[in-house]
């Protein structure tokens, strides 16, 4: 009998689109976006964006780059495909990349499924969706030996988003495996980059104030396109029942810097919760 690792295998969706496909060319790309030399810190949670490596790999690099990358990562980002569960966990198996090949933790998964309502074990949801994927090749760059629970956010209501979060700690704190909680989101998207820098700050000050209620609330009333406002709230509940001392923003770009197209642009943060 095949073990899981074998029969649940996600393979690389987006490699060759959203960044290099072949290894060799794939660590030479992240290699440019990441400071070796940069402080690091243990961090509970980071925010990074999930864009193609030319548009959101210098964010991205940078707040990898400022983090001790541990044991174990639990990855939460937006469904784009409306494929699969509202909330749905990769529950066991392995996430190819082409430079290394990702372990799910099987155990991770299924105590988060069994303590929250609203998580379901489902692969399809993962299938097509590059939210996640795209954090995998920084992540491999430096420290291979990790474990992963990915984790599809489609729809959920703050509550729900509370509930989700609270397990998540609970997980966390019942281990003595050191996790970081990896939230994926871009911010605006297709506006200008004026009106794209003020909408984002309105986010980015919620999140450094570590205010799930306040960016949830922010974000609809405002229609702030940022497609990862439920899993950035989701670990700010969590981050928040782990004892988070506060938020740092790393860097913010638009994808303006690499286009030169002002008119419509896509914003980029990169944020580390302590």
């Amino acid at each position: 009998m095949r073990g899981s690792e074998e029969r649940f295998i996600r393979k690389p969706f987006v490699a060759g689109q959203f960044y290099e496909a072949k290894p060799s060319s794939l660590r030479k790309q992240v290699e440019g976006y990441i400071n070796r030399d940069m402080p690091k810190k243990e961090s509970i949670a980071i925010v990074a964006p999930h864009a193609g490596f030319i548009y959101s790999g210098a964010v991205a690099g940078s707040v990898y780059s400022s983090v001790v990358i541990p044991e174990r990562l639990i990855l939460l980002g937006p469904n784009h495909t409306g494929l699969g569960a509202s909330v749905s966990v990769y529950a066991e198996g392995l996430w190819e990349t082409p430079i290394h090949n990702f372990k799910v933790d099987a155990k991770l998964a299924k105590e988060i499924i069994a303590g929250c309502l609203y998580c379901k074990a489902d692969s399809i949801a993962h299938n097509f969706e590059h939210s996640l994927e795209v954090h995998l090749p920084f992540i491999a760059c430096l420290k291979e030996d990790v474990r992963i629970v990915p984790i599809a956010v489609m729809r959920a209501t703050l509550e729900e988003c509370a509930s989700i979060g609270h397990t998540i700690a609970e997980v966390i704190k019942s281990s003595d495996t050191k996790t970081m909680i990896i939230a994926s989101s871009d911010m605006s998207h297709y506006v200008s980059e004026e009106v794209a820098r003020s909408l984002d700050a309105l986010a980015i000050e919620k999140i450094l104030a570590m205010d799930p209620k306040g960016l949830y609330e922010i974000v609809f009333h405002n229609r702030i396109s940022m497609c990862g406002v439920l899993p950035v709230t989701i670990m700010l509940f969590a981050a928040n029942a782990l004892g988070a001392k506060g938020a740092s923003l790393v860097r913010y770009s638009t994808s303006a810097e690499i286009s030169g197209d002002f008119k419509h642009v896509v914003g980029y943060a990169g944020i580390v919760v302590f």
